[in-house]
């Protein structure tokens, strides 16, 4: 179970919710990269059957993702934009190990953080958003991410001893605290 240890400034919601339509596209752009993330990782890790079934399953759940907020952005009269690099991922991703073994616990457990992340500022954006449709989207969404978080611990506890995985994810908890309380405020997921 991943426990953040810094929330998202309430400051970040007020952002999103005055630039709605940069954080749909900014949200689609994460739903395709996550999508994409889950298709690397199983074409690292072929000899890790687990790895690969779970990793189909979350490269189609966050691929319809993708699709429902291009959706809306349609219905909006929205379009994609080019990817830009996230700051958040990028952030997080300087602090994973080379060695072979750690980078896979890393890359499982940073995995967990974003996801955790992400279910978190999901689930304040349906919490701030009026009745509707929009509102209703956004609880889905959170729900399932909320999974998404687990789904990675749960394969690290697959190859790694808990004592490990622990102590590896209080560490990277803390990075991503200090991370996120640097983050720039926009209407962006991260």
């Amino acid at each position: 179970m991943i426990t953040l240890k810094a929330a998202t400034p309430t400051a970040w919601v007020s952002a999103v919710l005055a630039d709605f339509d940069a954080f749909l596209i900014d949200h689609a752009a994460a739903e395709k990269k996550a999508s994409g993330m889950a298709i690397s990782m199983l074409s690292h890790y072929p000899d890790k059957p687990e790895i690969v079934r779970a990793m189909i399953d979350l490269s189609i759940e966050e691929m319809t993702h993708f699709r429902e907020v291009v959706k809306i952005m349609t219905q909006r009269g929205l379009q994609l934009a080019p990817d830009t690099r996230d700051p958040y991922v990028n952030a997080l991703r300087k602090l994973m190990r080379k060695d072979s073994s750690d980078y896979l616990l890393d890359r499982l457990l940073i995995g967990g953080i974003i996801e955790t992340r992400g279910c978190e500022r999901f689930g304040l954006v349906a919490d701030a958003l009026p009745d509707g449709e929009l509102k209703t989207f956004y609880d889905i969404i959170t729900r399932s991410e909320d999974k998404h978080g687990n789904l990675f611990v749960d394969l690290a506890a697959l190859y790694f001893d808990e004592k490990n995985i622990s102590q590896r994810l209080e560490t990277l908890l803390e990075e991503e605290a200090a991370i996120v309380l640097k983050l720039p405020i926009t209407a962006a997921l991260h």
